[in-house]
């Protein structure tokens, strides 16, 4: 902990004294310029800010850096008001438009000596906003400054833990750029705000979390039970293909045909002859009912007789509608019973059909199963699975089972030779663009109280074996730190040395600042003008 404040204290320290900003001054009987980096974070905006001390009576030059949270892009407009208050007494100044995208510039001059804080209030044409750093010193006077800064060095407070190297998004950091002055500059990498506004560039926390054992496997989508539907023959017959259009990947409506199987031409089983017996015995049983209906009124014949001549009709109507609706001409409509994609056709034109033979099958492709298949050495843990992340092998992007509405069905209780691994089963609603018979990553997540330090796993870098993360010292200051990982879920990693909880890391960009801080194009003494 002792060597990381000192690390931060230097870095700062190495970095201020060759800047040569264009709001720092000098003091009367010191060489070097004295400046304050201020950083703090609410719910909307990152402030970076760069002034002078506050000394009652003199006025202090604030450059401000405002970032949106949530892209870590500039705020290009909106009225900011900058609020000095010291117990009850107060200044204010009001800028209505940036300087330039994401800068604002105030000049304050105290009335009062003490400890206050500077409130900066933020009102866009989304909202307002106000972003509080506290723990501000107003000095009597300028020698009071420069002795105070040079015996205290790097000072940090926050509203929630001390923490000597990293910024909480609920706090604020006030550093001096006057400490200890040597450090190996190759472990610094300086980004301005004005370069990550112009890349996708993002920070955040380390994490303390509960991080169970994570299963890393694979995965294979399939199509749900309700999802899928098999077309079958309904009898037997010649397939009759006139659409070129049906092909695996071809959208169909509820209803819709799509081919005929025709039987009619058939010597055996020929659906025509059926077709023509049934309607005949339909109308015979049908004149045979009708007649005895008339004479059971004269008492001719017996009941059993009428009884009898009704049950031959019923069932010459039902085998006479059920062919007239199913077929016509003496032929099958092939039919879609829902709204989907036609995923295998697997009967060809002119080929013969059997009777309850699979020809089509049709998937609305919204429901998918996601199976994978386990060693057994897991299975006294998949009782505790509470998620999973699944990450396309052909994207970068990793969903959360939560993110696809997605829920653990089940997973196999026994194995045997033939399969002797687990299966383990999710469904998913496919909003993401699955693609059934596809295969992913998956990572399972089980149930654990251990906490662990995580961040996101964008955020680290590899280099011959060797893992380090860029910790955030000031919004463009960040130290090349060496790390070790461990388990991961896709989205974060678990840090097992080098990293604390509440550390602010470069979770996206990172490569971009190495790039900066290996061409050298940004050294860390020759500073930078805004």
């Amino acid at each position: 902990m002792k060597y990381k404040k000192i690390i931060a204290a230097i870095s700062i320290a190495t970095i201020m004294l060759g800047c040569n900003h264009s709001l720092t001054r000098e003091t009367d009987s010191h060489d070097h310029v004295e400046s304050l980096l201020m950083t703090a974070y609410n719910a909307d905006f990152e402030l970076f800010a760069e002034t002078t001390p506050f000394i009652v009576g003199e006025t202090s030059d604030i450059l401000v850096h405002f970032s949106h949270l949530e892209n870590f892009k500039p705020l290009a407009e909106g009225r900011v008001t900058a609020s000095l208050m010291v117990g009850t007494n107060g200044i204010l100044q009001t800028r209505e438009q940036p300087v330039r995208a994401g800068i604002y510039q105030f000049s304050l001059q105290p009335t009062t000596a003490g400890t206050g804080k500077l409130l900066f209030d933020i009102s866009t044409p989304k909202g307002t906003s106000q972003v509080i750093v506290a723990d501000i010193t107003v000095f009597d006077d300028e020698h009071e400054a420069h002795d105070e800064h040079e015996a205290n060095g790097v000072r940090e407070a926050t509203t929630s833990s001390y923490n000597p190297m990293g910024f909480r998004s609920n706090g604020f950091s006030v550093l001096s750029s006057s400490a200890l002055t040597s450090i190996n500059a190759y472990a610094l990498a300086t980004f301005t705000k004005e370069q990550s506004w112009k890349v996708n560039f993002a920070t955040t926390e380390a994490l303390c979390k509960p991080f169970g054992q994570i299963i890393r496997t694979t995965a294979q989508i399939q199509p749900s039970q309700g999802d899928e539907r098999t077309v079958t023959a309904k009898t037997g017959g010649i397939v009759s293909i006139t659409n070129n259009n049906v092909v695996e990947g071809k959208a169909v409506s509820e209803g819709q045909i799509l081919f005929s199987i025709d039987g009619s031409g058939m010597a055996d089983n020929n659906l025509a002859v059926r077709y023509a017996e049934a309607e005949s015995e339909y109308n015979r049983a049908k004149v045979e009912y009708d007649r005895k209906q008339e004479l059971i009124m004269e008492n001719i014949i017996s009941q059993s007789d009428l009884l009898k001549a009704k049950t031959d009709f019923a069932k010459a109507e039902a085998t006479y509608n059920n062919l007239r609706n199913n077929f016509t001409a003496g032929k099958q409509n092939v039919i879609t019973p829902i709204c989907g994609f036609i995923t295998n056709v697997l009967i060809r034109n002119g080929e013969y059909a059997e009777a309850g033979q699979p020809v089509l099958v049709v998937s609305q492709n919204r429901n998918l199963y996601v199976k994978a298949e386990l060693q057994p050495k897991y299975f006294d843990r998949l009782n505790g699975i509470i998620s999973a992340n699944i990450r396309l092998l052909n994207r970068d992007r990793v969903f959360t089972l939560e993110e696809l509405g997605g829920r653990l069905l089940s997973y196999s209780k026994t194995t045997d030779i033939a399969n002797p691994l687990i299966t383990v089963i999710f469904q998913v609603n496919n909003i993401a663009g699955l693609l059934s018979g596809s295969f992913v990553e998956m990572f399972i997540k089980t149930q654990t109280n251990v906490q662990a330090v995580i961040i996101p796993s964008e955020a680290i870098i590899e280099e011959m074996g060797n893992y380090f993360a860029y910790v955030q010292i000031t919004p463009e200051l960040f130290e090349k730190r060496p790390i070790k990982k461990g388990a991961t879920d896709g989205i974060y990693t678990e840090i097992t040395e080098g990293m604390i909880a509440g550390e602010r890391v470069v979770s996206k960009g990172a490569m971009f600042v190495k790039l900066a801080q290996a061409a050298g194009a940004l050294d860390a003494h020759a500073g930078h003008v805004h």
